[in-house]
């Protein structure tokens, strides 16, 4: 147990015991020096006292040697309780109940045979006085117990308060973090896909002004036009999420957009060809939109990194999953060591890309693999649960 100073409380309690054994001892009169022998037991007693909240035990074994000490030496009578009830109080709050219900028994013992083996009246000693004597003592142990469980408690109540809070805190940090990577998810898909498409066709508008093509430059710049328009209204609604605009949020993408999708992919000069098997029109939201956001990814790659001719895009329907299929016939990726940096250790943008897509596969139970074909393309299966199962 750690050894703490003595409180107020502790010198309060110690100047009481003195002023009751010395208004004990200046009842019962007597001769000087006993009486200021008494007094200097009294001021002992306080002094153990003071010492029981950091050494609980010697100091009531103490107390209960200076009390049969002081009887042995025959001055005058102060009972029991006045030098004894302060210190046993003391201990049981310290948590040695069992000590002072001890000490506190044989006490009572030696005091009870002392004063039969003097003569005094057995009803009155075994009766009243005893019980009295008894009685006292279990409540001061039980009420120092009492405020030492009481205490605990308190603690306990503010422990728990405090891992609540820091619980709330913690958790509080996790959405945050999770909306951050959600947001971060919606703006790389949206942006990286833009990007790639304006970057290609602001090549084929560049060439077509060489070659003095307008329409193809018309085109290429509509192209562009349609591109950036599409972005911009997907990052208003982001921004509307971080500013919790209560206005109206465009609803996310899902498969029902995917033929625009393709076609803008089109016309940036990369030819996609789709294959849907199974019913699409029914899927739940979330996971129409994840795989939109898996595709797009997917294209995006294709567009800036594989040097692909074909892409070939298919989606199955089955009773209890979706699954989708990416393929192009460009040049792979090649890793050079398995520390490099990105998801299934690819790097730079197209890992990051690729780590995004696998977080929202993995949000909704999915997985995700991707990786080079045996022919030199690149090759991205996804596998989506349906909630229930589907017929």
């Amino acid at each position: 147990m750690q050894v703490t100073p003595p409180t107020r409380t502790d010198a309060l309690l110690a100047a009481a015991t003195f002023c009751l054994v010395a208004a004990a001892v200046a009842t019962d009169g007597g001769p000087p020096g006993r009486a200021a022998l008494a007094y200097c037991f009294g001021v002992g007693f306080g002094v153990l006292l003071l010492c029981a909240r950091g050494w609980p035990v010697p100091a009531l074994l103490a107390t209960a040697v200076g009390i049969v000490g002081y009887y042995m030496l025959d001055l005058p009578p102060i009972g029991l309780a006045a030098p004894a009830a302060a210190v046993l109080y003391t201990v049981a709050e310290r948590g040695r109940v069992v000590p002072a219900a001890v000490v506190g028994g044989a006490l009572l013992a030696v005091s009870v045979g002392a004063r039969l083996t003097e003569g005094d009246d057995v009803s009155i000693v075994v009766g009243f006085d005893l019980g009295s004597e008894a009685a006292l003592i279990l409540a001061v142990i039980a009420l120092g117990d009492a405020v030492r469980n009481r205490r605990a408690l308190r603690a306990e109540l503010a422990r728990q308060a405090a891992v609540a809070v820091e619980e709330r805190r913690r958790e509080a940090a996790r959405q945050v973090e999770a909306e951050r990577l959600r947001i971060a998810r919606e703006v790389h898909d949206t942006l990286g896909h833009t990007m790639s498409v304006i970057t290609l066709q602001s090549a084929v508008a560049e060439e077509a002004f060489a070659d003095r093509a307008p329409d193809r430059a018309r085109d290429a710049l509509a192209a562009i036009r349609s591109a950036g328009g599409s972005a911009m209204a997907e990052l208003r609604a982001t921004l509307g999420t971080l500013r919790r605009d209560p206005g109206t949020r465009e609803p996310a993408p899902g498969l029902d957009q995917l033929g625009t999708l393709l076609d803008g992919v089109r016309r940036s000069g990369l030819p996609v060809d789709l294959r849907v098997t199974g019913d699409v029109d029914a899927l739940p939201s979330v996971v129409g939109t994840t795989a939109y956001r898996v595709v797009q990814e997917a294209l995006t790659n294709a567009l800036r990194h594989a040097g692909a001719t074909r892409v070939e895009v298919t989606i199955r329907v089955t009773g209890f999953q979706l699954s989708l299929e990416v393929v192009d016939n460009g040049r792979g990726v090649v890793v050079p060591d398995a520390s490099t940096e990105g998801t299934d250790g690819l790097s730079g943008a197209r890992g990051q890309g690729l780590r995004g897509m696998s977080e929202r596969v993995t949000l909704l139970g999915g997985t995700v693999d991707a990786g080079n074909t045996g022919t030199g393309g690149f090759r991205v299966h996804a596998r989506l649960p349906l909630p229930g199962g589907r017929a």
